[in-house]
């Protein structure tokens, strides 16, 4: 008897860590559920694929945007993006998928437009608490729209349904991990500053931490996420001013690292939001100014009211007064342990499992897990 074809999902997703790493979580769970998965992306998201499982399929589609390059590029975006809906459709005929899921960002529109067109059961979820730009576009045009933050501002006519946002495995390897408060002993304090915006962290963090109180700085430990360029001169900054720092572009092991602090400071992302709610930190949250929609301001809201979070907007922060917050957290273990503690009751670690609820709902497909006799 001929074992039948899986079915196949096509997961479309831009290429930030804000669109990849929830995109990632779905992938991981639909593999382990028995399906076939296709990640649809372009050039500069296949970059952020590397944490993907092996037997997801990336896929490079044509796409552009109008917000980068000159005039003749920005001429040739939409045949740019025409060619790449035209690639979609020939493969999605030719592999005709059970659905198609969009994570937003501009790499996403050939394959949610194919699928538009060839009626192929899709849906889209949104990070943030403010729809982007292309799931706005292609909120009226989905089966089901699925929201990380909630509430979210979605276009009349629009109905959301409250999904939180997936973490990766390695987080969730760390949920709930158990939360050492600060005291008399080495700290941790992790600073994540996201794909954009991550300058003014580097500007002001260095200097804050600087100023903390010597006996708090000798157990001080930090691990600093700086954009390339700013790598060499935060280094140099630390290491002027004695304190112990590692600093890299980008850090791979964010969720141990995450596990093992007793306070993050970090731009306020969907993703970067999600993970410090699963694991349960106390968190300093600069929301991104220009961020679309002020949606970063949005993403803190929950942990805010939760008094999980201090959040800072960008107009307010400074040397002196992120440095207040930070000495507060820090030397205050009992306020420390409850915001962890407000943090994890925020956390959404079922996200995932709602995902997969939702595609195989809207797919009509349940596959079982490999090994499960058929």
């Amino acid at each position: 008897m001929a074992t039948p074809t899986l079915p196949l999902a096509i997961i479309a997703a831009g290429g930030t860590g804000g669109h990849m790493f929830p995109a990632q979580a779905l992938a991981e769970a639909l593999l382990a559920r028995g399906w076939r998965v296709r990640l649809s992306t372009d050039a500069r998201g296949a970059r952020y694929a590397g944490g993907f499982p092996e037997a997801v399929e990336i896929q490079q589609v044509a796409s552009a945007t109008f917000a980068r390059g000159g005039a003749l590029a920005r001429a040739l975006v939409p045949f740019r993006i025409l060619g790449g809906i035209a690639g979609a459709m020939i493969r999605m005929l030719f592999n005709r998928p059970s659905i198609v899921v969009g994570f937003g960002g501009y790499p996403t529109i050939p394959a949610m437009s194919a699928a538009w067109i060839l009626r192929v059961p899709r849906m889209i979820h949104e990070q943030n608490g403010v729809l982007g730009r292309t799931n706005r576009i292609f909120s009226k045009r989905v089966d089901r729209v699925a929201c990380g933050t909630w509430p979210t501002d979605l276009p009349d006519g629009v109905e959301g349904v409250p999904s939180g946002n997936p973490v990766r495995g390695a987080v969730m390897e760390r949920a709930g991990a158990g939360y050492i408060p600060p005291g008399d002993y080495p700290m941790s304090l992790v600073v994540i500053g996201g794909s954009q915006g991550a300058r003014i962290l580097s500007d002001v963090v260095p200097p804050a931490i600087a100023a903390l109180p010597m006996e708090m700085l000798a157990r001080l430990r930090v691990a600093h996420q700086a954009r390339g360029e700013d790598e060499e001169r935060v280094a140099t900054y630390y290491a002027e001013h004695a304190i112990d720092a590692e600093v890299e572009p980008f850090f791979t092991d964010i969720p141990r690292r995450l596990s093992e602090a007793q306070l993050v400071i970090s731009r306020a992302g969907a993703s970067s939001v999600a993970d410090i709610s699963v694991i349960g930190r106390p968190s300093i949250l600069v929301p991104y100014a220009v961020a679309a929609g002020d949606h970063q301001t949005a993403n803190a809201r929950g942990l805010a009211q939760a008094e999980a979070a201090v959040v800072i907007p960008e107009s307010q922060l400074d040397v002196e007064t992120l440095s207040e917050q930070i000495r507060a957290i820090l030397e205050n273990p009992e306020a420390a342990s409850r915001m962890a503690r407000n943090a994890l009751a925020e956390g959404r670690p079922d996200a995932t499992e709602k995902l997969v609820e939702m595609v195989e709902e809207l797919s009509g497909v349940t596959p079982r897990p490999e090994g499960e006799q058929r």
